[in-house]
């Protein structure tokens, strides 16, 4: 469904043949372990970007216990390999529960535990879009200044050095090469090439962020269905349509959840391979 014009609605298909690679965004793995092996079987590569912040429930509200989220992350890679599972330290949210040297002490210790188990770590700062200050109001009153980014950043880089880990940001204009930071995207074609084995035709999604560096994709998920409740999420507005939705979700229809209107238009979405034919050497 399309988050501007819910009553329009994708039928995109899902057949190996034309998906060249799945990408999973999750906050905690542990519901899907035991399904890896059916996607496995049959033949979907993909990849996890997998969210691990240092915040509470005043913050994330729903979620689940961070001692058990971090132990579905180390077992998601000891499954899949640590090339496939991408931490996201994301947002970067400072306030007076949450200062710099809290999140640089934090940033350290979970370096020190998911060191083994992941190759990259991709963070990005808040970002108070209209539409979640209402309720970021007293938890969230500002986004990160200049400098506190460029000190972050650097402290950062530091750790994930001495951790052998990659830094990268996601969607951020600010220029942190300066310590060895790159702009990352989600939906990365190198990536993706190394992981399914060829080079692929992508290029960059026009329909995202100035500054989102991901190649185009089709997102087959929908707006207000999660129940994390994560005050900074733009993609959950209202708790109750969340509920709503969630209580039509039904597993054996095509559809996340069914829409409350019988008026809704279905559109064919063709979908080709990008593999160009010529084997990767990544």
């Amino acid at each position: 469904m399309s988050p501007m014009n819910p009553k329009q609605v994708s039928k995109v298909p899902l057949t190996a043949d034309v998906v060249d690679c799945i990408v999973f965004w999750t906050k905690n793995a542990q519901p899907i372990l035991n399904k890896l092996d059916v996607i496995n079987g049959m033949g979907y590569s993909y990849y996890f970007q997998f969210t691990i912040t240092p915040y509470d429930h005043r913050i994330e509200q729903n979620l689940a216990d961070k001692t058990k989220i971090t132990e579905g992350f180390k077992a998601l890679s000891e499954k899949i390999g640590r090339q496939r599972v991408i931490w996201r330290y994301d947002p970067v949210i400072i306030s007076s529960s949450f200062s710099e040297e809290y999140h640089l002490e934090q940033f350290y210790n979970m370096c020190s535990s998911l060191k083994d188990y992941t190759t990259k770590c991709i963070f990005s700062f808040v970002e108070l879009y209209d539409k979640i200050k209402k309720r970021t109001k007293g938890i969230i009153d500002q986004e990160v200044d200049f400098e506190k980014r460029n000190k972050i950043a650097y402290a950062f880089s530091e750790i994930a050095k001495g951790h052998k880990l990659s830094l990268e940001t996601c969607s951020e204009k600010i220029d942190l090469s300066n310590y060895g930071i790159m702009h990352s995207s989600c939906i990365n074609q190198t990536t993706i090439e190394t992981i399914i084995g060829y080079s692929i035709n992508g290029k960059r999604d026009l329909n995202q962020r100035p500054h989102c560096g991901c190649i185009e994709s089709i997102d087959i998920g929908a707006y207000d269905c999660c129940s994390h409740g994560c005050v900074y999420c733009y993609a959950a507005s209202n708790e109750n349509r969340i509920y709503q939705n969630m209580r039509r979700h039904d597993r054996h229809s095509p559809l996340l959840f069914d829409p409350p209107y019988t008026d809704y238009k279905v559109k064919d979405r063709i979908v080709t391979s990008l593999k160009n034919g010529q084997v990767s050497l990544f």
